[in-house]
């Protein structure tokens, strides 16, 4: 990468204003609307592999240009004409050309992430999707099942079938798996349970599973058991007064009882094996969310802060992208608390924090030391 343009401030710049492509097909296909990730594109910059917005309002006005890429499969990233680095796009995964026995396309089951992770939703409705008054306004869990590219239930046979695919012959190294929240008190545990127990006896793969925290810890316990390694509770936004506003439903669940949640899980889980997802950009100031972050370093959790990326269809779908300059503001300083409180993204055993293509955050980490002595 050229000297006037860090690895960091270049994803961080992606991810805010999007990119534009020359070749729309390059690389594995990437999704409109959806739960995780939607919209975006995977692309390999400097060793790391980064989701950037493609398909988003933003993206279509971008100051950056993504070239066709050439026999190598290598790209330039231009602005305003300038070539500022090369990247390469991750390929289209090869179970994606795989249906199972009834005919349901693997690629509907789960699909890959950034370069080397499965991810799925388990259950793609949710009891806060129901409701526009209810629902997290950021979010499109039922956007791809309107549209028939996925199944509402994934069976734990059909994805232990993928899996072991997708490690077969693609290499993929960890799986994510995350569900729409259901009615009970366990928001989605006894589904992630059974399904992560078929995965773990099909193949050796290491699972995050992710949901809101159930009203009893002892499903920390049985998570881990059933053969979950990592576990994402996602706070997404980390002020009360942010999480009624934008998500209303989900802001039934207290911050406080994320943090006892975390608490209790932890200690099952170990440190760092605990993450939340932490959606910057949405009203929380750059303070608040490193003070909440502190805390969860703390504990032994990792914050895993990711620039908020509108997604079309939803009530956000105009609200703009955080400055690369806020991102910035977080992350540096969020790196040095994660290595001073030994997490680090690399030590993840599986999920987002350790795919790390939605932020710039593992950038920083790795980059730490270079960061500190320009400052």
């Amino acid at each position: 990468m050229k000297p006037m343009m860090t690895t960091e401030r270049l994803i961080n710049e992606l991810q805010s204003f999007g990119m534009r492509l020359v070749d729309p097909k390059a690389g594995a296909d990437s999704r409109r609307g959806g739960a995780g990730p939607s919209d975006h594109k995977a692309i390999t910059i400097d060793g790391m592999t980064v989701m950037a917005p493609v398909h988003t309002a933003p993206a279509f006005e971008s100051p950056y240009l993504i070239e066709k890429p050439d026999a190598f499969g290598r790209s330039r990233v231009l602005r305003d004409g300038l070539a500022l680095g090369e990247v390469s796009f991750p390929l289209r995964p090869k179970f994606y050309d795989l249906q199972t026995a009834d005919g349901v396309p693997y690629s509907k089951i789960a699909v890959l992430h950034g370069r080397d992770v499965l991810a799925t939703t388990v259950l793609q409705t949710c009891i806060r999707y129901q409701s526009r008054a209810k629902t997290c306004q950021f979010c499109a869990i039922g956007q791809s099942l309107a549209a028939g590219r996925t199944i509402a239930r994934k069976t734990p046979a059909q994805l232990a079938e993928v899996a072991e695919a997708a490690v077969r012959l693609d290499g993929v190294k960890h799986m994510v798996m995350t569900t729409g929240t259901p009615a009970g008190a366990d928001r989605g545990a006894a589904i992630l349970a059974e399904s992560a127990a078929a995965v773990k006896a099909a193949v050796d793969l290491p699972i995050q599973v992710q949901c809101e925290p159930p009203d009893d810890d002892a499903w920390f316990g049985r998570l881990k058991e059933a053969g979950a390694d990592a576990l994402g509770m996602h706070l997404e936004a980390v002020t009360e007064r942010v999480r009624h506003r934008i998500m209303p439903g989900k802001a039934q669940v207290s911050v406080a009882r994320y943090f006892s949640a975390f608490a209790a899980a932890t200690p099952v889980f170990g440190r760092g094996q605990v993450s939340s997802y932490i959606l910057a950009g949405l009203g929380d100031t750059a303070e608040e969310i490193l003070g909440v972050c502190e805390r969860m370093v703390a504990i032994g959790v990792y914050p895993f802060v990711v620039p908020f990326v509108p997604i079309s269809g939803t009530p956000l779908e105009s609200h703009p992208a955080p400055a690369p300059s806020f991102m910035h503001a977080i992350l540096k300083p969020l790196a040095r608390m994660l290595i001073d409180g030994g997490l680090k993204s690399v030590d993840v055993k599986a999920g987002c924090a350790k795919c790390g293509a939605c932020s710039a955050l593992a950038t920083y980490e790795r980059h730490q030391p270079e960061l500190e002595a320009i400052a």
